[in-house]
């Protein structure tokens, strides 16, 4: 009964660590954190450990996407949120649309001399 209250604790240790990788911010970071966290799982000799390494392995590539889409989605966040807390809220959600959409799409509005 000690031994499986053991493995269980390792097994939580193991997904609580994986999910520390969301606070890296970078690519290359998140990589290297991946690697060592997929040694360790693989190598942690607990079967649904071992499965869900080979899961993450499998989708590599998409799990390191992760950190190109939350870049680029908060480029976009950002100033968004200025315009938002300069106009002190829209009257409508079309209104705050049509704002994302002159932000978004960086449109020069100056006149020609």
């Amino acid at each position: 009964m000690k031994e499986r209250n053991l493995k269980t604790a390792r097994a939580y240790q193991i997904r609580l660590t994986l999910q520390e990788l969301f606070q890296t911010h970078s690519r290359q970071k998140g990589e290297a954190f991946l690697k060592k966290w997929y040694f360790w799982a693989t190598h942690s000799r607990l079967p649904p450990m071992v499965a869900a390494a080979k899961t993450i392995k499998n989708h590599w590539d998409g799990v390191l996407n992760w950190f190109l889409t939350t870049g680029l989605v908060e480029g976009f966040n950002s100033p968004l949120q200025a315009a938002k807390a300069r106009a002190r809220g829209y009257r409508s959600d079309a209104n705050f649309i049509t704002m994302a959409y002159l932000i978004g799409g960086k449109l020069n509005f100056t006149l020609p001399t």
